[in-house]
């Protein structure tokens, strides 16, 4: 079990802010739960820790808000988020996750930047189901590489205009099939051992508290306000992965 004061003083507010994405409300957010852990801790390391506590999130998320999802919207989009999830658990082992998150940060500022461009000119449409598919497995993809698919899948659903509490629960049970789904790859790359399932159960008390301000808020915030939010999670997020993968990246450079 990791004791590093240091280590919890970034894991608390990470799993906090992991809890209130889960519940949907500032979903963007969530992503920035490894690169936070990943001071105190490698990234792989980080990503195994929060996996238990992503199960304990799915459950409290998906008790609560099951009734209010999407179900149509479920069945376009699970199969290709789960083919993501398998082509991240092929090329864990190649691909380096710092530069994943650089992936998603720069799609989280592109996506951002475009649905301004979009709600200012009035023209905020909704995506064909095709390219909602690819964003989808996407997102599958890089939560098994580093938890960080809230914002492709979250670019898609937020034009479509659901209300805050409907794209919440569409959000939880999406990614609580896909959290499910990483089990047994992560144990076969070796990221489930005693070491981390014991830092996990330590940091869990926290993961009600974000839940539950999370659907707290997401009950009560107008749909301007909850999109505004979301393209806020979604700069702050995108920023902080890229800023993050800028080592990474100069060291691929050089090799």
């Amino acid at each position: 079990m990791i004791t590093d004061p240091a280590f919890y003083a970034v894991a608390i507010p990470a799993v906090m802010l992991l809890g209130v994405s889960k519940s949907g409300f500032g979903a963007g957010f969530g992503a920035l739960a490894v690169p936070l852990m990943a001071f105190a801790v490698p990234v792989p390391q980080a990503a195994a820790v929060l996996l238990p506590l992503l199960a304990l999130l799915d459950a409290l998320g998906v008790a609560a808000l099951l009734r209010q999802a999407d179900r149509t919207l479920l069945g376009r989009l699970l199969p290709a988020g789960l083919a993501g999830t398998l082509a991240g658990a092929a090329l864990f082992r190649w691909v380096a996750p710092a530069l994943v998150a650089g992936l998603v940060g720069v799609i989280s500022l592109v996506f951002a930047a475009l649905r301004v461009f979009a709600l200012q000119r009035g023209a905020a449409r909704a995506l064909s189901p095709g390219l909602g598919r690819m964003l989808a497995a996407l997102s599958g993809f890089t939560s098994f590489v580093a938890h960080a698919g809230g914002p492709p899948i979250g670019f898609y659903l937020l034009p479509l205009g659901l209300e805050p509490i409907v794209f919440t629960a569409t959000l939880s049970v999406f990614f609580a099939a896909i959290n499910l789904a990483k089990w047994v790859p992560y144990a076969w790359l070796g990221l489930v051992d005693a070491a981390n399932l014991a830092t996990a159960l330590a940091l869990a008390p926290a993961v009600p508290i974000g839940v539950w301000l999370g659907v707290r808020i997401a009950r009560r915030i107008s749909r301007a306000w909850f999109e505004r939010i979301f393209v806020a999670g979604m700069v702050l997020t995108g920023g902080k992965l890229l800023y993050d993968a800028i080592p990474a990246l100069r060291a691929a450079l050089v090799t």
